[in-house]
Parts: structure tokens; sequence; C-alpha cells
């Protein structure tokens, strides 16, 4: 990146900065993936998934609140590999190509939901919580390319 050099890793306010987002990523990723245990939640996300053109069958393998779980356990378990390669490094390429999957798919459903997009005043707007995933999606990318 032009004006970016590699020293900057060795500056204590990348350093914080890292780490308030590795736990504000964890803290986030945990929270909705607990909250994907609910009804309210497994209900929520049903006309993302069943219009998305990788995960539309999934309803036909399992029910509404099973596929929830299943994606909440996802969640969860990048959560605690974000928080463990602190102390082990080589877990952080695992929780980054997890961030990746997750939010890139996430991101899409964008693209694949209908009525997901609607005008307010002539100003396109969804539904803001999709969007965070924009920000987790280019600090996976970022923590992919950190040296162990």
């Amino acid at each position: 990146m032009n004006g970016t050099s590699t020293h900057i890793r060795n500056h204590p306010t990348y350093t914080l900065g890292y780490y308030i987002s590795l736990l504000g990523a964890s803290l986030i990723l945990f929270w909705i993936g607990i909250f994907k245990f609910t009804p309210t939640e497994a209900a929520a996300i049903k006309p993302l998934i069943e219009n998305h053109f990788l995960t539309f069958f999934v309803y036909q393998i399992a029910d509404v609140q099973t596929v929830s779980n299943a994606i909440g356990v996802i969640e969860i378990i990048i959560a605690a590999l974000l928080i463990f390669s602190v102390k082990f490094a080589f877990l952080r390429r695992y929780a980054a190509i997890g961030m990746i999957g997750v939010f890139l798919v996430t991101l899409s459903y964008l693209f694949t939901t209908p009525g997901i997009w609607k005008m307010v005043d002539g100003v396109p707007v969804t539904d803001f919580f999709i969007i965070k995933d924009v920000m987790f999606l280019g600090f996976g990318l970022m923590i992919y390319q950190i040296e162990k």
C-alpha cells in the first residue's frame, strides 16, 4: 500500500487498534452467535438464507431453529479462534478464513434477498446490521496476512 510501511505494525497505536478490533469482533461474533439460539433470530434470518443461491436448500435438511443454531455455533467458534489467537498465533489464520467466509456470505445477502433494499427520501437503505460486516470482512482479510 502506498505510503504504508511494515514498521507501522510495531507502533503502539497499531497494536492497541489491532487488539481492540480483535476483541470487538470476538465480542460481536460471540453475542450474535448466542442470539442465533433464540427463535426470534432464527425467524429473522430465514428470509436471508432461503433466498440465497448457496444456502437455499438448508431448510430441506433441517428446521429453522437447527439451521440458526448451526450458524450460531460457527460464529461462536470463530469468536473463540480470535480470542485464542492472542496466545496461539497459528489460530489467527483459521479465524481469518472463518471471518472471510462468514462475512462474504452475509454481505451477499444484500444482493440475494428480495425487499432488503428500500428507498427512504430518495436514498437506498437496508437493514444496517449487515453493513457492519464490511468492516469485519476487512479485519478478516487483514489478519489473514499478518505473519505468525
